[in-house]
């Protein structure tokens, strides 16, 4: 009995990884985007790019929703950003997600399976890499929700390092068309959800608002299905129901 408890353990842990508003983890990150550009963020909170690349990159029921801890990486030959005395592992909050801001098209990982079993151990309940990540065997082992850009078989040494933790980071978008779309600001303790959809920033001071526009607006999207599944076609359910 104690080895099935073992093995299901990690399995539990992924599952369960929402934080304490369990308000805002009803919504999905698709509800949340459409809340807060009606709240005037012209991104939509949205972090684009940016996938689940564990448990599945196939589609899977996790959703992670909690705060954030936030990493700022910068490249190994920068010599003047400061250096963490702690790996920022170990000092991840139980109940965050790390959200980490990698120098943009780095083509090394800045995240890995040894990384994945500190932040279990910490409590963490997910990360999330404007950059890329390694050992996506180990993570999808461990069920633990990895979202990234991209992976890589190449280590965060020689080529990135830590910067600091817990600050305000900037996340810029990356690749065609990206000059046209708003840079996303995380401050520590902002709220994250990700599922296989995409990521999301919530502003912590804009988190009662967005769950009320998201529920408004599922109820809105309901009305617009039994239409439209009752054959009254998309534009006129839509003119009804949203108004346009």
């Amino acid at each position: 009995m104690q080895r099935v408890q073992s093995r299901l353990q990690p399995l539990l842990r992924a599952m369960s990884t929402t934080s304490s508003n369990s308000s805002l983890s009803r919504y999905s990150s698709c509800e949340i985007s459409d809340a807060l550009l009606k709240l005037g963020l012209p991104h939509g909170g949205h972090i684009p790019d940016v996938h689940m690349l564990s448990p599945s990159a196939s589609g899977s029921d996790v959703k992670v929703c909690a705060p954030a801890y936030t990493v700022q990486m910068v490249l190994a030959s920068d010599k003047t950003s400061p250096k963490l005395a702690e790996h920022f592992v170990d000092t991840a909050t139980d109940g965050s997600v790390i959200v980490i801001d990698a120098p943009a098209e780095t083509k090394s990982a800045v995240w890995g399976g040894l990384m994945t079993a500190g932040a279990q151990a910490r409590g963490a309940v997910g990360v999330i890499i404007s950059g890329r990540c390694r050992d996506l065997g180990e993570h999808r082992a461990a069920q633990f929700p990895v979202f990234a850009r991209g992976h890589s078989t190449l280590g965060q040494s020689p080529f990135t390092r830590p910067a600091a933790v817990n600050v305000p980071i900037v996340i810029a978008a990356q690749g065609d068309g990206a000059a046209g779309f708003a840079a996303v600001r995380v401050e520590p303790g902002d709220w994250v959800v990700g599922d296989e959809d995409g990521v999301v920033c919530v502003p912590k001071g804009m988190v009662d608002d967005v769950v009320k526009l998201a529920g408004k607006g599922r109820e809105v999207d309901a009305r617009c299905l039994e239409d439209i599944k009752a054959g009254k076609g998309v534009q006129a359910s839509f003119k009804l129901h949203r108004g346009k």
